[in-house]
């Protein structure tokens, strides 16, 4: 335990952001630089080292937390990254996207604020590579083995540098220009910035894995074809088919998928464009969805210079306490203040940024030349999301962006007929408890099979699916598996 009374006599500290003022003028990560490092000893003494750490089992991966948290109160990076890796492929990430369930699950959150766990993780991650010691780890021999792997996202990438290390030969098929998947293009570059990504595949290059990127699996590539190149594939394509919202008004022009207009977003970042073919410069914009990718427009759309945002959220607003509902160790649903949100109540256009809970859309209208003027909404049933008669109104949007989640793996993809992949009642690829479909040799990992989760979720069952092939190739079992395919997050 690193600190025997930490945890009653230093309050939570968390890493501070930079000022709204700078930081919407920019697209940097919204944090201050190097101002986590002096606050985490003291906060990872916070830890209480329970005997039973509920904290592993909040978190997918299994993250060994008290043990990277007692060598990063004492100042041993390379014992602490040892043991943060030891779990977790790419810590970096998840310690800058992860909603950390984790913290929902510390002991101390019982009656008071839990360990600053994710600030842990991420400070411990920053320093592996400030210090050298996140270097490849290329396998000592080859197994003489081949494996595919359709996806470079999160799931995708874990079970290829798994699979890698263990000495096998991988192949990653990416059909975008560049690897990541939605870490990429649907993470805004201010939550993320692309030079964390691009250094992993630097490390998973000099390791030996391949890459092939410009490649869609299904239609450019044959995939039965590529299974009978390789000795086992994996598909991890994640769950990227868009929710739909079917209203009158949806065929305007204005009227945008998220994940249309996110990546040319972060095109502009990565040098492709000068300004994006969608911007909301100028223009009042109305996003439809209350969760993450609707703070991702948000945070976006405010640094693009949007005259009004208009958030829509069909949930009622969410109190600052954890309902009698959702008790401890589950990861609860409560008013969270994100940084886009903290954006968008302190600058403003000459109307006004702000969020309206409990909301449906109705309509969209547009004028002459077919573009969206406005946007029709109401009130809805707290129970049943029903337009409640005699509150709708009417407010102007020149941009409107959907964000309402997704539902499994592209329908329209030939890849699933190709493999003879089975879709299960959830929309995903079926596969059994061994991440294997009934196509002998292809396995499914991460939100293809999953269905829309967390970032730490796809890394944890990519190293799990990883593990279950590698079993298939050698028939031994050397990998570690956190997760099996019916795993779910603390329920009540």
């Amino acid at each position: 335990m690193a600190d025997p009374k930490g945890f009653l006599t230093t309050p939570r500290r968390v890493w501070e952001r930079r000022p709204v003022s700078e930081r919407v003028a920019d697209w940097h990560e919204v944090y201050r630089p190097r101002a986590l490092l002096p606050v985490i000893s003291e906060q990872a003494g916070r830890c209480m080292d329970c005997g039973i750490p509920f904290c592993h089992q909040g978190c997918p991966l299994g993250n060994l937390i008290p043990e990277w948290n007692d060598y990063a109160y004492r100042g041993d990076w390379e014992a602490a990254s040892e043991r943060l890796h030891a779990t977790n492929n790419f810590p970096e990430f998840t310690g800058r996207l992860c909603p950390a369930p984790c913290e929902s699950a510390c002991v101390l959150a019982i009656n008071d604020f839990p360990v600053s766990i994710k600030n842990v993780e991420q400070a411990v991650a920053d320093q592996a590579w400030a210090l050298g010691l996140t270097p490849p780890q290329p396998p000592e021999r080859l197994s003489g083995r081949t494996v595919a792997v359709i996806g470079s996202g999160p799931a995708g990438l874990a079970a290829a540098q798994q699979l890698t290390r263990a000495g096998h030969t991988v192949a990653v098929y990416e059909r975008d220009d560049r690897l990541g998947g939605l870490l990429r293009y649907g993470i805004p570059e201010f939550k993320m910035e692309k030079r964390h990504i691009d250094r992993r595949i630097d490390q998973m290059r000099h390791e030996g894995t391949r890459f092939r990127t410009r490649i869609e699996v299904g239609r450019s590539l044959d995939a039965a074809g590529l299974r009978r190149r390789y000795d086992a594939v994996i598909v991890a394509v994640g769950a990227t088919a868009r929710r739909e919202l079917p209203v009158p008004g949806r065929e305007l022009a204005g009227v945008h998928q998220a994940m249309e207009f996110l990546p040319l977003a972060n095109r502009v970042q990565e040098g492709d464009y000068d300004t994006p073919p969608v911007t909301a410069e100028g223009r009042d914009v109305v996003i439809v969805g209350g969760g993450d990718t609707g703070a991702d427009c948000l945070g976006t759309v405010i640094r693009q210079g949007a005259e009004s945002v208009t958030q829509l959220d069909i949930n009622p607003m969410p109190g600052p306490d954890r309902p009698g509902h959702q008790p401890w160790p589950v990861h609860p649903k409560v008013h969270r203040i994100e940084p886009a949100y903290e954006e968008a109540g302190a600058t403003s256009g000459r109307g006004e940024h702000g969020r309206v809970y409990s909301s449906a859309t109705l309509r969209f209208e547009g004028g002459a030349d077919g573009r969206v003027r406005s946007v029709h909404l109401a009130e809805v049933d707290p129970v049943d999301r029903t337009p409640l008669p005699g509150t709708d109104r009417e407010i102007p949007a020149g941009l409107v962006l959907l964000a309402l989640g997704f539902d499994g793996p592209e329908a329209d993809s030939p890849l699933a007929a190709q493999l003879h992949l089975d879709v299960d009642a959830s929309g995903g690829y079926a596969r059994d408890e061994h991440f294997a479909t009934r196509h002998d040799g292809v396995f499914v990992a991460g939100d293809a099979g999953r269905g829309q989760s967390l970032i730490v979720w796809a890394i944890a069952e990519g190293r799990a699916c990883a593990a279950a092939v590698d079993a298939y190739l050698t028939g031994v079992n050397s990998l570690p598996a956190p997760v099996c395919p019916g795993d779910r997050p603390f329920a009540v």
